[in-house]
């Protein structure tokens, strides 16, 4: 049973659907994201860890990549590399290696709060179209039921 205008109001629920589905879609995509940089601030954790516990002398073992170590002595431990960025690394000292990793850690969790706030205003824009969609459901359910009244009488 068609309604007039009814098309029209399935039409704009259909894309109602799509823009609550592409807010999600959204959102996972952000979450993943935040996955990636506290994973990102784990990584900063174990390496401000080994720096404060490594002592020069110590053996250690330096990933060359493809699962294969191998096993190396630390001549000084205040020769420690540390990517600012950008491709570009600079040799610091021990104490200032950790401040820069916790300064990036500091960035890396502002980037996460900024995130979070980007996901709840799509949460609250997505249930305000839900309510909209309701809304025009209800709707449509009183017209059918007024059409159906007037056609019985």
């Amino acid at each position: 049973m068609s309604l007039g205008g009814g098309g029209g109001g399935q039409q704009q629920l259909q894309q109602i659907a799509q823009e609550i589905e592409q807010i999600e879609e959204q959102i996972e995509a952000m979450e993943e994201e935040i996955d990636g940089l506290q994973d990102e601030k784990q990584e900063m954790n174990e390496a401000m860890e080994a720096i404060e516990a490594i002592e020069s002398g110590d053996t250690v073992q330096v990933p060359l990549g493809g699962d294969a170590f191998l096993r190396a002595e630390i001549q000084d431990i205040d020769e420690v590399i540390v990517e600012f960025g950008a491709g570009y690394a600079a040799e610091q000292e021990q104490d200032d290696a950790v401040d820069i990793l916790e300064n990036k850690q500091d960035t890396l969790d502002e980037r996460v709060e900024e995130i979070r706030s980007d996901i709840a205003e799509l949460e609250t824009e997505s249930e305000e179209l839900e309510q909209q969609a309701q809304q025009m459901q209800q709707q449509q359910m009183q017209q059918m039921q007024q059409m159906q009244q007037q056609d019985d009488e």
